[in-house]
């Protein structure tokens, strides 16, 4: 799919969809059972390239990255937090491509002793990440998890792209598990992201379709008086 057609919106087992920038290739792919998404960020000028999410599906996963790759590789595997229908697909993809591996601090230990990867680059708020010539900075997202991290990107005139797990979905932030783990995501994102980015924000969430900024930042007093 083109990019002057790209909505965010993909079909559990369907084909990615692409989107252009000057300088990043985004595509996007519905995996699994519970229509996780799986994003391929590629620069332009390099074609190195990032998986965010080995979620599932480890064929369809591939044939995204060769999308991209005339050698059918991917540089490095970001896995956004330590749940389990986001990393179905890790140790396979890390052994097919020998890509290297991050995650939040926190979630890193988890995350090995589900899929037996271990975590190469162990990630912290304001993190950056190079992807040939493109900058990605990390986001820690504190709640859905100890260590869940969004994926942010600036381009410039392309506007600015986060990538943000299970922390941050058009209606709302993640699921928590009891007030105190819901007050430290609420807060995460409404310091971290919305108080530092633009309305124009366009957000790629781990499940579902995409969002802006602009579309949800009037819901956060009724996401904090609700709990949830």
């Amino acid at each position: 799919m083109a990019d002057h057609e790209y909505t965010g919106h993909v079909e559990p087992g369907g084909e990615p969809v692409a989107r252009d920038l000057e300088h990043l290739q985004i595509r996007k792919l519905s995996v699994g059972s519970m229509d996780n998404n799986a994003y391929v960020l590629t620069c332009r000028s390099s074609g190195a390239q990032l998986l965010i999410d080995a979620a599932a599906d480890p064929d369809a996963l591939r044939r995204m990255i060769a999308a991209g790759s005339e050698h059918n590789a991917v540089d490095m595997v970001l896995t956004t937090h330590q749940h389990h229908d986001h990393v179905g697909a890790l140790a396979e993809i890390v052994e097919a491509t020998r890509a290297r591996t991050a995650a939040g601090a926190a979630d890193a230990t988890a995350i090995t002793e589900q899929t037996g990867v271990r975590i190469d680059e162990k990630l912290a708020d304001g993190d950056v990440l190079r992807v040939g010539e493109v900058e990605l900075e990390i986001i820690a997202l504190r709640g859905h998890t100890p260590g869940s991290v969004a994926v942010l990107y600036r381009g410039g005139a392309d506007g600015d792209h986060l990538f943000t797990g299970d922390s941050l979905f058009p209606g709302g932030v993640g699921k928590t598990s009891g007030p105190e783990d819901f007050a430290q995501l609420i807060d995460d994102v409404e310091q971290r992201i919305f108080d530092r980015l633009k309305d124009s924000t366009w957000v790629y969430p781990g499940h579902g379709d995409d969002t802006t900024l602009g579309a949800e930042r009037g819901s956060l007093p009724a996401w904090r008086e609700r709990g949830w």
